[in-house]
Order: structure tokens, then sequence, then C-alpha cells
């Protein structure tokens, strides 16, 4: 399809929503107005029918699991699951098998996306305590992040010497994405839990042992870190309250030094869900109080966090229902995130507009994404359609994750995404895929 019309759309940008025709040709949007007519036969008409288009969302924080971990997901697997919830664009973590810490290993990354992907795509190159060499090699342009885990990681992954660290933040050519909870809280806090139930630990104490103060001790060292030494730093994965002062909201994202962003989960769930949901609603940071939940809300909407992501981290079912000590941290999400969103908009706590800038405008701004993320002219055509009002169930039989599982499971959403696309190209409608084409880019960056 290389000219598409979509007609009779109530669109969702750039803070209002207004209704009109989007004229798409060779993947790129060509014309945005109230009214426009094909002009030639050979234009497919897509009759949006008074349904919401949204710039397709960009999720800068996804673990697909490939290489080394293909059991639980893939590129493939993933981004297919990521266009059925409206995600045209991805940014995808280095800590796979074996971990991204190379430029010969990241490129390996590029060329299964570019085999396999539905959706647009980028790697974060994970940063260690001896590879910094490496990671000056790194090319800013076509690259998303520097990845840093202040906390625990799997292998070799976690950074925590203090020079080295400093070197990184100074030096870095790339903005720095870390996660942020302090190492020997956390320790210290299990083996006192361990010590008292052994392994078979009630997740209810996931909270407590991964604490508040772990990740606000951690996020004010990186904090402080990158105000001294003038990195540009990214706090994913906010979950507490008191994280919140760390941040402001009194300048332009675009000229912000310091972001944050709060994961779907930590939006929806908190402690009072572990009876129910057990090691499936297993996170690393922890979901955590009803009262950080709603401050996080809140200052999602009052600017102090810029970015809404998934943390889409899947993990067999079987795996999942180990005991505490045993159960990885982690769970499926890029499918679910955007009606998650959606039924918070039915439910009034958050508007159609800051969704979108939350997840798609917002991204592009922050990582510097050339051509994405708005529905404006000349930019690239990955678009989303959505009927608020078409209810459905979360179902194993309707979930798309390699793992086979959801802990939205047994959620009716009230919304429902019909047509996903990706540079022009239908690749989702109405919870069917299109045959695989290799629609989907390499993002580049405005660095």
């Amino acid at each position: 399809m290389k000219k598409v019309l979509i007609k009779n759309a109530r669109i969702v940008n750039e803070g209002k929503i207004q209704e009109g025709d989007v004229f798409i040709e060779d993947g790129i949007i060509v014309e945005v107005a109230d009214s426009i007519s094909a002009k030639s036969p050979d234009v497919n008409i897509f009759d949006a029918e008074g349904n919401y288009l949204l710039p397709g969302l960009i999720d800068d924080q996804v673990h697909f699991r490939e290489p080394g971990l293909t059991h639980k997901e893939s590129i493939e697997t993933g981004s297919r699951a990521a266009v059925a919830g409206g995600i045209t664009s991805f940014i995808e973590m280095p800590n796979t098998l074996p971990q991204t810490t190379t430029i010969e290993l990241l490129e390996e990354k590029f060329r299964l996306a570019r085999e396999s992907s539905y959706a647009n795509y980028s790697f974060m190159f994970g940063g260690t305590n001896t590879n910094l060499e490496e990671i000056l090699k790194v090319d800013p342009k076509t690259t998303a992040a520097l990845k840093l885990f202040l906390g625990s990681s799997t292998g070799n992954m976690l950074v925590d010497d203090e020079k080295v660290l400093e070197q990184i933040f100074s030096k870095s050519p790339l903005l720095i994405a870390a996660h942020c909870e302090d190492e020997e809280i956390i320790q210290k806090n299990l083996k006192e839990c361990v010590e008292r139930y052994g392994d078979d630990i009630p997740v209810e104490l996931h909270p407590k042992i991964r604490s508040a103060e772990a990740c606000y001790k951690s996020s004010s060292k990186a904090v402080a870190l990158a105000k001294k030494t003038g990195a540009r730093l990214h706090v994913f994965h906010v979950s507490t309250a008191k994280e919140i002062s760390l941040f402001s909201n009194k300048k332009a994202l675009k000229d912000k030094k310091i972001t944050a962003e709060v994961c779907i989960h930590h939006l929806w769930f908190d402690e009072s869900d572990y009876a129910k949901k057990g090691t499936f609603i297993k996170w690393n940071p922890a979901v955590k109080t009803k009262k950080d939940k709603d401050a996080l809300l809140q200052a999602l909407k009052d600017d102090y966090i810029d970015v809404i992501a998934t943390d889409h981290a899947p993990h067999t079912r079987e795996e999942k229902k180990n005991v505490y000590t045993k159960a990885p941290s982690g769970g499926p999400l890029v499918q679910h995130a955007l009606p998650a969103l959606l039924q918070m908009y039915h439910q009034e706590k958050i508007s159609l507009e800051k969704i979108v800038e939350k997840m798609c405008h917002n991204p592009a701004i922050l990582f510097q994404i050339e051509k994405r993320g708005f529905i404006r002219e000349g930019y690239k055509a990955d678009l989303v359609l959505v009927d608020l009002n078409a209810p459905w169930a979360v179902q194993p039989d309707n979930t798309l994750y390699k793992c086979g599982w959801s802990p939205f499971e047994g959620t009716t959403f009230k919304s429902r995404i019909t047509h996903t696309f990706v540079n022009g190209r239908l690749v989702y409608r109405n919870f069917k895929h299109q045959p695989f084409t290799q629609v989907a880019e390499r993002l580049t960056f405005d660095r």
C-alpha cells in the first residue's frame, strides 16, 4: 500500500483532538486536513468511522529476550504483540545472553530485528564496570541510549564501582538510562527475610525487600551525579512517591537534562494486588502502596514524570510459579499497556491528550527520535486507530506473548485497538496481523 487515506478520524495530537483525514504516501504523512479526497484510484481508503487516531506509541523499555532467552520471548513475538497493542516503535534492553556490551553484539541485535521485527526498533548499549572504551565507540545517531543497572541485574551488568560510574557519567556520548535500586539495602532486607521464611518468602514482602528507601537512595545518587557531571540522565520506572521530589516540571522537555519514567504496572497495581496475583506481579522495582501509585499518576499529569513505558519483561508461567526467591521478576505488558491506559481514561484518571503526550510525543523528544511520535506532515506514518467503545476480555487465547500469560488476565477493557500502521503499512487489524513483511525500520536520532 503505497497510498493510504484515513478518513473521518478523531485525531489526538499535540494537546488537542480534532476531526479530520490523513493522507499517506510511501510511508510518509503527506497531508493532515479536515477533509481530503482520493486523487487517484490506487489509494487505499480506511474509514475511521469517528474512532480515535493516535501517533504510534514508542516504548522506550522492553526486554524481548533475544538472543539467549527466546523460550520467554523473541524480537518477532514481542514486536508482534507490541503492534497489537498500538506500539509501533520500541527500544530494547541489553541484558540478554550474551549481554549487549560490545559493538559487535549490538549490531547483531540490529540484524536480528531487521529480519523479524513487526515494529520499528532500536537497542540500548549496556554499561559495565569494565567496558568504558566500548561505550565511547557507540554512535549516538544510530543507537538509542546507554543502559546502566545501578541495582540488581543479571551477569556482570551491575555498575557499582564509584570511580567507573563517574567516568561513564562524565564521558558517555549517549543519554544514560538507569535502573535505580540500592543493592546494599536490598541484600540486607532479603537476608533478614530468608532467615525468617527461607525461600518461600510471602510475596507481599517484595516491596519491603526492594523498598522505597532502596529506590530513593539509588535515584538520588544518580541524579546528584548527573548534576555534578552534566550527564543527560533518564531514570527508568520510578515507583515511589518520595522519588518524585528529585525531578522538576519547570522546563520544556527538550531542555531537561534529567528526566523520569513510570511504568504501566506501577500506575495500575498496588500492594493490595499481591494476595490475588502473587509472583505474577513481582517486578523490580516492586509494585508498592496505593499512596505511591496515586502520587505517580499525579506526578505524571503534573509533568514531573515525562514518559510512560512498559518494561515488558516476560517469563514463562512455570518460572513465575516458583517460590519467592526463585521466581524471576518481570512480566509481559506491550499488548495491554494502551488498553489499560484507555481504561484509566474511562475512569477519568487521565486524558487522551496526556496519554499521547507521555507515550508518543515525549519518548520521541526525549530520545531525539527522527520524524516519529507525532501526526505531522513529513513524519513517518506510524499510526494507531482505537475504538473507545468495543469491550473485550483478556484471556490466554487472545494473549500474544510467547510466554502465554498476562497480569491482566480476567480484565475486561472497554477500548480496543482496531488498526496499527507501521511506516504507512497496515500490520494489524481487529485481532489479526497482516502477513509479515519487512516494513519496520531502525530508528535514527537527531543528535
